[in-house]
């Protein structure tokens, strides 16, 4: 299925790996080609939304960039560079989508020929599915330079240890980019290694043009499903381990800590805040706090806050009260959006914004996209960025440890296809 969408300039594949959740609704969905599409820099972006889906009617796939911070928040700007150059909003009107849900295929197609899906249907079951060998790309590949080394890490996280203790904030998620220049590389592959290693409830394989995301991400920002919105915040991390009571431990661990409770606790609060502004009086709750969800390659703390949006509310009304989200920015939001724009030496751009889809019916689901690859095939440039919760307990060691964990399967699969 993928495949045969990658020949497609624009495509955007979403799959969640078999992952356990009440709240998924798809296996896998697929949406191919552009009938019609927008593109908008922060400023704005979600009223054009707002009009482009409300002109459309049809199913919309594409993301929100993190810069769009600049148009959802007062008084923000966003200077550094940005070699990947994923606009701040992208959404595009597909003329193919695939569904996979309960061991069925639902192809939609806006060719009226009757033949149209079954021929769709066909050229995916023909298409080649043995995962490549780890061949493809550079021959050697270069260690991954970064605009903040350790020595360089360690010390925003204590300048920002000092902001916390001056009250300008309690919490920062901080980020550092690692990326490589002059690389060749095979996007799919990318995408087939990354979900073999870190099977991910959110995964995706996105393309627009040149541009690709090679995501393996566990955490959603926002579905509106039925009557109910709900976001779930990821806050608290510890790494997995072969032997199944080590393993036992680490998550136990994760779970009676204090520091990672309080992380985890003051986002919620954040989240139930910022879904208060749309919600009927009320209707704001935690359907689960603190909880501990086990991934391929780590374990995590994940909260749910669930609030019913008021009669009437619009798509992007719910978009823009709520992003950025707050599991990476950190509290109060427009301080620490502050902070993160000094301290911070690159532009995140798609990194921590956010990929999903909006029915016709205009309900919506969107990722968070971390632990990704993003690529430009045109200036060849290959970027994976992690970061963490400061908080004034921080050990600044732990969080650069907990830094390159979260790379650690991103670099893997980017040193198999490159030697």
């Amino acid at each position: 299925m993928l495949n045969w969408a990658n020949q497609f300039n624009i495509c955007c594949f979403l799959d969640n790996n078999d992952y356990p959740s009440p709240y998924h609704r798809y296996e896998a969905i697929l949406a191919t080609e552009s009938l019609s599409s927008l593109q908008m820099p922060a400023g704005k972006a979600l009223p054009a939304l707002q009009q482009y889906f409300n002109t459309t009617g049809d199913w919309l796939f594409g993301h929100l960039a993190y810069d769009l911070k600049n148009e959802t928040q007062p008084g923000l700007t966003s200077s550094h560079p940005d070699s990947i150059g994923f606009p701040d909003l992208y959404f595009f009107q597909p003329a193919t989508i695939i569904l996979l849900e309960a061991g069925q295929v639902h192809i939609g197609i806006h060719d009226p020929k009757p033949s149209a899906a079954a021929a769709i249907y066909n050229a995916c079951l023909q298409c080649h599915t043995t995962p490549p060998p780890i061949t493809a790309g550079n021959t050697h590949a270069p260690a991954p330079a970064a605009h903040l080394n350790r020595t360089q890490y360690l010390h925003a996280v204590q300048q920002l240890q000092h902001h916390i203790h001056l009250g300008d904030c309690y919490e920062v998620n901080f980020c550092r980019e690692n990326f490589i220049t002059n690389y060749t590389a095979d996007p799919l592959a990318l995408f087939r290694q990354l979900n073999a290693l870190s099977p991910a409830p959110f995964a995706a394989y996105y393309r627009t043009g040149d541009r690709y995301l090679i995501c393996s991400s566990p955490e959603r920002f926002l579905q509106h499903t039925g009557d109910n919105v709900i976001s779930q915040p990821i806050k608290g991390t510890s790494r997995r381990h072969k032997d199944p009571q080590a393993d036992k431990d680490a998550a136990r661990q994760l779970h009676d800590s204090g520091k990672e409770r309080a992380e985890n606790i003051m986002i919620v609060d954040l989240v139930r805040n910022d879904l208060s502004h749309t919600a009927q009086k009320g209707s704001v709750h935690v359907t689960e706090l603190c909880g501990i969800h086990s991934f391929a390659q780590v374990h995590h703390m994940v909260s749910t806050v669930a609030a019913t949006p008021r009669p009437g509310t619009a798509v992007t009304d719910l978009l823009a009260t709520t992003f950025p989200m707050g599991s990476m920015t950190g509290a109060p939001k427009i301080r620490v959006l502050q902070l993160i724009e000094q301290y911070e030496k690159s532009r995140r751009g798609l990194y921590s914004g956010a990929l999903g889809y909006i029915t016709p019916d205009g309900r919506f689901d969107f990722n968070v996209v971390i632990r990704s690859i993003l690529y430009n095939a045109a200036n060849q440039y290959l970027s994976y960025q992690t970061g963490s919760a400061i908080t004034f307990y921080s050990d600044p060691e732990k969080e650069w440890e907990e830094c390159l964990l979260k790379a650690e399967a991103m670099h893997q699969v980017i040193s198999r296809l490159t030697h």
